[in-house]
């Protein structure tokens, strides 16, 4: 039950406000869909109780929602934001309610102590959010690290799900290393050396098939967020809980019709798990593209924005 809901109007200027005391300035970007995007950025305050806690815990939530009919809902990666479908979402919006969120722990949605960005956490705060905003079956998309949050997603709440779509994704491998690494002072060093200006470029331009496409702009949308109070903690703490290991045994449950969409030369997961995914899913269909790494919503958004709407029409 959500006992409170508070929510901002989408940008009208130059600062994001998270919340009445934390304001975010407006990056320099130099792309139209980047400066529309995060003008249409809007958070909603859910209140959610905890069994375990006395008092309910407030979480300012990011989100973009665009135009109207059937919802479809994208999930980002990891250590992302809702800036990752800035090309993506103004090409689905004259045919869907197309909403994209932050979740837990990530993007410019609030930390939280009390609620930390764990797997099952995340699921909680994400069903809020359907609860809240949503309220009815959507077509959810999953991109990476939030395929596996999608695929979490479906697996609890199937009533909640008509479509699945999963790009590049996440969700057939064990738990990382890194979650063994995340101890006192390394954890810190960790969160540093990925604050690192180069380090993230270098992480982008791996992401691309066109590594031109790796530009300043795109650098500074996936950088925007890390100036939002909490980035390291929650980082760390997502990283300690393990994060999303293998549903491959489970995949055989979730029967809805499924879209696998994948770049040809993905670099940063391969291309295996393709063709795994499209086996396990039982009601599943493959689409590659080609001349594409693993972000097909950015690199190649026409094609992908294609696929979904024969997919979802």
């Amino acid at each position: 039950m959500i006992s409170h809901v508070h929510r901002s109007p989408p940008l009208t200027g130059s600062v994001f406000s998270m919340t009445s005391s934390v304001a975010l300035p407006l990056p320099a970007f130099t792309e139209a869909t980047s400066l529309e995007c995060w003008r249409q950025m809007q958070h909603i305050s859910l209140s959610i109780p905890l069994a375990d806690h006395p008092n309910p815990v407030t979480v300012a939530t990011n989100y973009v929602d665009q135009g109207q009919g059937e919802p479809m809902l994208f999930l980002h990666g990891f250590d992302s934001s809702v800036l990752e479908f800035r090309r993506l979402l103004p090409l689905l919006h004259q045919d869907f309610r197309a909403i994209a969120v932050d979740l837990l722990g990530f993007g410019f949605t609030a930390r939280s102590t009390t609620l930390p960005p764990t797997p099952a956490n995340i699921k909680i705060h994400l069903d809020h959010f359907w609860q809240t905003v949503i309220q009815e079956p959507i077509t959810l998309v999953g991109v990476s690290m939030g395929g596996a949050v999608a695929l979490d997603f479906c697996l609890s709440f199937p009533e909640k799900v008509k479509k699945l779509v999963l790009i590049d994704s996440a969700g057939l491998t064990s738990q990382p290393f890194a979650s063994r690494l995340m101890f006192s002072p390394v954890d810190r060093w960790l969160t540093k050396f990925l604050a690192n200006a180069k380090v993230r470029q270098s992480i982008g331009q791996a992401a691309y098939y066109d590594r031109s496409l790796a530009n300043e702009d795109a650098r500074r949308c996936a950088a925007a967020h890390l100036i939002c109070p909490g980035w390291s903690e929650g980082l760390i703490a997502f990283t300690k809980s393990g994060g999303y290991g293998s549903f491959a045994e489970k995949l055989g449950q979730i029967t809805l019709p499924s879209l696998v969409i994948w770049g040809k030369q993905d670099k940063i997961l391969g291309v295996r798990a393709a063709e795994q995914f499209q086996s396990l899913l039982p009601q599943s269909q493959l689409i590659w593209l080609d001349a594409c790494g693993h972000v097909p919503h950015l690199e190649q958004p026409q094609p992908t924005a294609v696929a979904l709407r024969q997919f979802c029409l």
